[in-house]
């Protein structure tokens, strides 16, 4: 079969001087009281943590009378805290105490205005936040108003063992005249749980073992809604060293009348025969379980034996019971039953719900990262299983917010926004010379080539660069020159080892892969830190290998995937919809908000990457100004970087010049421009995204081929370089039609997929306003894919290959024509279960709404078989993997395949391995040579068979569940 596997990701952050970017992790909450008294307010806010080390932020307001000079003081809660190194400020330390004075550009600080300054740090074993701060002498934050916070257990450095249990206390204390109305509790700055009355208290529970401490929080609010400082108490999870009797879940569903099962293990082998008994231990009595004991050897101790689950007819739907398992001088397991109606979409959405948040499946790393697949051995988009995207955190957003929709529970919501914020979109200190961005020069000309061969390209400033239109209100919005979007992609488990910036050894990093041009497949790519400190690669790190300047500057950047974030705006429209419907919208108003924020940021993918005109067909075309360089579109990527240096440093940015149909996102597009809590808080962001919409409409509707798929784009700078396109080509409002824009290794519109994401967010937004633009596109495309689609009951073939021939028409909006000329055959078909997922629930919405009955019977019938391929972690098909043929190609110009380094270039991966022209994919990732599964893929490369995998990605999981959930929920009947 053809799966998402070919589906190659072709991010380009490539302009000024630019190239990489700036390391992992952040937020640890900080101190941000609601009220302050006359004079500063302060927040600090640990933006990154990892063995040893930190990096701060500090935000100060002066509420005051204007200065022209300020010196901040502070003292650090433990001695063992010191500062290394500061950035937008002067810093002295003395035993615990910290000055941080001006620097020479930023001393004037006016009523009201703001400044932040940074810094590097060092901690032992605590790293608690500081709660009192003067600025110029006077005390800022009005602590004597603000309320008091303290974990009272557990203690400092409490060590547990996995899958540990963490009890949580906190007493809080309000001011004069003010109560406490809640407390929140974290770790590591993800939100865990809110409680509302005294005694304060939490338990998190199934916590993994991690080497890393991690740091329990509380905040307190009071009734006036003034936030106190963040307590903050460090503790430990070892591996468990005692045995335990081990389970393959944590919770199943059953239906009246029937049975479900689980497998019991024990964690190591016995001195003797063990016993495990097995009781349904609280809960329904309707529930029970079979057989009551299993008996384990010292031989047979890891070979899994079944328990049989079993509902009464008379079982109540929506009722639980708990599964123990236990065995004398083993730590018990226990399964959660709960009981839904028999085959139904709900208790389908709840059984995959709790595989994929069941920690002993894999999904997510200990810091609670998603990872793109369970599995590592796998080349796609990431080049590591391990690794994830911004597209993975989108999709736990779309589940959380289906999870809530379904049990009313917000707080994982909430969470999951939490971690986002944390780790893939940057900070401050990730981006910390945005502020010498000059929007009237965004970014330097590199022309873009088709062939990897064709790299480094040579800077050229000659060529007219437009302005930027953005900047200006967005700062002015946010207080802050820093860009809010999700960097595309992360190697969460470190497994290249470049660190943070260099360090070697921080977990959970900002990496990029693509960069050469639409040939450069995803085994032809070199792989590079995001924050380049010429610490690996060759002497100017990996910056030449993409672009050639006379020299080379230590720097960071970024490439946001706007599908990603798109789509986090349409989980967060949906989470307000279910929340408001239950009477529990303020729980998520901050998620939401930010939601806005980030559709605000987004319209950086509207604009040509140089911010030229469209119809630039010459890199002599004129320059944008004001918004004319906007092409209405949701492009392929925005991009941002800079120096690392903050005395000599500099900023760029750049948007893409091509729109590929499958990241268009009018459902995104109508809510930020429509749904009041969803307007984005720049004075043009509401008419932008309402123009959008429109432009996304006619694109769909210019780019529909006459059986009704959609084709694939249109682009601004033909080839990368402004070239003139050939003569006859098609146009749409000046850009030029490209059958598989951005990258053609393979064709970026041969993938099923990229037809049902797209067009599942135009059902959704067919759904929610029944356009009747939107209806027409459907109609037409629900009638092709269906009549290329088989259901069976318990197996399905869909489209999975697409041809292409002809071309659309020149767009023309008063009087548009049907694509006559342009043509589309499916050339294969297959079993990709994510993709069934997707296309399910673009059905669902579509029949929901237009009442089609053929559409609503298949997507059942979808739903129902894809069920025939659930296992214990999920739901997966045996994929083959004939293409891995090409991780030990080396370079051929004949075929242009290989990775492609430049005659003389030399360098060394952090692991050592050594990248030269011959190397292969293989070569520079000699991990993957340790990985378990690679002997099958070795044995394939010796000339045996193409290795089979059955994999479980992260966002086809996603696209499944919550395609029960919505059939659920629009169809409860069935």
């Amino acid at each position: 079969m053809r799966s998402h596997s070919r589906r190659t990701r072709y991010r380009r952050g490539l302009a000024a001087s630019a190239a990489v970017l700036l390391g992992a992790g952040l937020v640890v909450a900080g101190s941000s009281p609601a009220q302050a008294a006359a004079g500063c307010t302060v927040v600090y806010r640990v933006q990154s943590q990892w063995t040893g080390g930190f990096t701060g932020d500090i935000a100060i307001t002066n509420s005051g009378d204007p200065v022209t000079s300020w010196r901040l003081e502070y003292d650090f809660p433990d001695a063992n805290q010191k500062v290394t190194q500061g950035w937008s400020g002067t810093y002295a330390q003395s035993a615990r105490h910290v000055t941080v004075s001006n620097a020479a550009w930023n001393g004037n600080l006016g009523t009201g205005a703001s400044v932040s300054t940074g810094f590097n740090g060092t901690f032992t074993s605590a790293n608690p936040v500081p709660t009192a701060f003067t600025l110029n002498g006077t005390p800022c934050n009005g602590a004597a108003a603000a309320p008091t916070v303290s974990i009272s257990s557990p203690a400092a450095n409490t060590r547990f063992s996995a899958p540990a249990s963490i009890p949580m206390a906190a007493t809080a204390t309000a001011a004069s005249g003010s109560t406490i109305s809640k407390v929140e509790f974290y770790h590591d700055g993800l939100l865990l749980n809110t409680d509302t009355t005294a005694p304060y208290a939490y338990t998190w529970a199934g916590v993994p073992a991690q080497t890393a401490a991690y740091h329990l929080q509380a905040i307190a609010y009071d009734s006036a809604g003034v936030k106190s400082p963040t307590a903050d108490v460090p503790v430990f999870v070892d591996a468990s060293t005692t045995p335990a009797v081990i389970t393959d879940a944590t919770s199943l569903t059953v239906s009246p009348g029937k049975t479900a099962t689980f497998k019991v293990a024990l964690s190591k082998a016995p001195a003797e025969n063990t016993t495990v008994t097995v009781a349904r231990s609280a809960g329904a009595t309707t529930v029970s379980a079979t057989p009551a004991s299993l008996t384990f050897t010292p031989a047979n101790w890891n070979t899994a034996q079944t328990v049989t689950v079993a509902a009464a007819t008379t079982a109540a739907v929506n009722s639980t019971a708990t599964i123990t398992a236990s065995a004398t001088g083993h730590t018990a397991a226990s399964v959660t039953a709960t009981v839904l109606a028999e085959g139904s979409a709900d208790a389908r959405f709840t059984q995959l719900y709790n595989d994929i948040k069941n920690p002993a499946n894999g999904y997510f790393s200990p810091e609670g990262v998603p990872y793109h697949s369970i599995e590592t051995l796998i080349d796609e988009a990431p080049d590591h299983g391990h690794e994830t995207t911004s597209e993975a955190f989108s999709y736990w957003l779309w589940l959380e917010a289906e999870h809530g929709q379904v049990t009313g529970e917000w707080t994982p919501f909430n969470a999951a926004w939490a971690s986002m914020e944390k780790y893939i979109i940057p900070s401050h200190a990730d981006q910390p010379t945005n502020d010498k961005y000059d929007a009237s020069k965004p970014a330097t000309y590199a022309s873009e080539h088709p062939l990897p061969s064709q790299y480094p390209s040579q800077l050229d400033p000659s060529v007219s660069v437009g302005t930027d239109p953005l900047a200006g209100e967005l700062k002015s919005a946010y207080g802050t020159s820093d860009i809010y979007g999700m960097h595309w992609l992360m190697d969460v488990d470190n497994t290249y080892g470049f660190g943070r910036c260099g360090d070697g050894t921080s977990r959970v990093t900002y990496i990029n892969t693509f960069q050469r041009g639409p040939q450069e497949s995803t085994f032809e790519t070199v792989p590079q830190p995001a924050c380049d400190t010429f610490k690996h690669g060759g002497p100017n790190g990996y910056l030449d290998l993409f672009t050639k300047d006379s020299s080379y500057a230590k720097q960071w950047k970024y490439t946001n995937a706007p599908d990603a974030d798109s789509r986090a705006v349409q989980a967060a429209y949906w989470a307000l919809q279910w929340a408001t419907a239950q009477g529990k919208q303020s729980q998520i108003s901050a998620a939401v908000a930010n939601a806005a924020k980030m559709g605000d940021y987004l319209r950086y993918s509207f604009y040509d990457k140089y911010f030229k005109n469209p119809g630039c067909t010459s890199t002599s075309c004129p320059a944008g100004s004001g918004k004319s360089s906007s092409n209405n579109l949701m492009s392929w990527y925005y991009a941002w970087g800079g120096a690392t240096d903050t005395q000599a440093g500099w900023a760029w940015r750049i948007g893409s010049s091509t729109s590929h149909f499958g990241y268009q996102n009018p459902m995104a597009a109508y809510v930020l421009s429509n749904v009041s809590a969803l307007t984005p808080k720049s004075p043009t962001a509401k008419a932008d995204w309402q123009a959008s919409l429109n432009r996304q409409l006619e694109f769909y509707q210019w780019l529909q081929s006459s059986e009704g798929g959609i084709a694939g784009g249109a682009t601004n700078s033909w080839e990368g370089a402004y070239k003139t396109p050939p003569a006859g080509t098609p146009t749409f409002y000046g850009l030029s039609y490209v059958e598989a824009p951005v990258y053609e290794d393979p064709p970026s519109n041969r993938w099923f997929g990229m037809q049902t994401w797209s067009l599942e967010r135009l059902a959704e937004y067919y759904y929610t306003t029944g356009d009747a633009k939107a209806k027409s596109v459907l109609d037409k495309w629900v009638t092709w894919a269906l009549d290329n689609t088989e259901i069976g009951a318990s197996s399905f073939a869909i489209p999975s290959d697409l041809a292409w021939t002809g071309k659309p028409a020149t767009w023309n909006p008063s009087s548009p024509v049907a694509n006559t000329g342009l043509h589309v055959e499916v050339t294969s078909k297959g079993q990709d279960l994510g993709v069934a997922g997707s296309y399910a629930k673009l059905l669902t919405y579509y029949a929901a709404k237009s009442g089609n009955a053929r559409a609503k019977t298949a997507a059942k019938g979808l739903l129902d078989a894809i069920w025939a391929y659930k296992d214990p972690k999920g739901v997966s098909v045996t994929e083959t993997r004939a293409d891995y043929n090409r991780m030990d190609d080396v370079y051929d110009a004949a075929t242009g395949q290989g990775i492609y380094i430049p005659p003389g270039w030399s360098g060394k991966m952090p692991n050592g391995d050594v990248i030269k022209p011959g190397v292969s994919f293989v070569d520079i990732r000699s991990f993957y040579k340790n990985d378990p599964d690679w002997p099958k893929v070795q044995s394939y490369l010796d000339g045996g068979p193409a290795p089979t995998f059955n994999y479980h990605r992260f966002w086809a999981q996603v696209d499944v569940a919550t395609g029960y959930a919505d059939f659920a929920r629009l169809f409860p009947n069935g």
